[in-house]
């Protein structure tokens, strides 16, 4: 799989072009703020209407990713639902799409700031996930290690032939990694954002997504 490969507390994980993070040892695939169902709640709130694709899209880049893994273990890392509304309009198709995804595999929804959690769905709904010497949660703290979180959509620049390229980005310094929102129609936060630059040590990295992960100093 197309990734960067490094270490976190003593674990080798890599950060894959997609924008999920694969744990190899562990058999686990972690990925953050899907915002399945923002189509639907943007008109819902009277905000336009976009193309209703995007929990279709998401869930066919999960599947693939899946597929190509086979991963045992699926971490949600909050927002996995744009609101509760939007998990409760799921449509039938997509439900069913999402169970067969779910199907012989430990999967584990971490409540974030848009969705305390999904309603009735399967799977373990938690506030935050230790799996030694690693710690999953929506939203990083301050002074912590070894932990995975998602919640900032962060994206960073890079300068490619005389253009500048803009991708959603990892954040990765030795204390944590941040991981780029998977969903479609997620916008970012840049990396220099004082919300992040606080948070990052003053060497950390960020991985640009896409066809081949580019790691660069993390923009301030």
């Amino acid at each position: 799989m197309n990734g960067y490969d490094f270490s976190l507390a003593g674990v080798s994980l890599v950060a894959l072009g997609t924008g999920a993070l694969w744990w190899p040892d562990r058999a686990l695939l972690c990925v953050s703020d899907l915002h399945l169902g923002k189509s639907e709640r943007i008109a819902r709130r009277g905000g336009g209407t976009l193309p209703p694709y995007d929990t279709r899209d998401t869930l066919n880049r999960l599947a693939a990713d899946l597929a190509r893994s086979q991963a045992r273990t699926v971490v949600c890392l909050g927002d996995s639902f744009d609101d509760l509304d939007a998990a409760r309009a799921l449509p039938e198709e997509e439900r069913l799409w999402l169970a067969k995804l779910q199907a012989g595999r430990r999967w584990v929804w971490i409540a974030g700031n848009h969705d305390p959690g999904p309603v009735g769905l399967a799977g373990t709904l938690l506030t935050e996930l230790p799996v030694a010497p690693l710690s999953f949660r929506h939203i990083a703290r301050p002074g912590a290690s070894g932990e995975v979180s998602g919640h900032y959509h962060p994206k960073a620049s890079i300068r490619s032939r005389g253009q500048t390229v803009t991708r959603a980005a990892f954040l990765l310094d030795r204390d944590r990694v941040i991981l780029p929102a998977y969903g479609t129609y997620t916008g970012g936060l840049r990396s220099n954002n004082s919300a992040l630059a606080t948070l990052m040590r003053r060497e950390a990295l960020a991985l640009l997504t896409g066809a081949e992960v580019h790691a660069i100093p993390m923009p301030r």
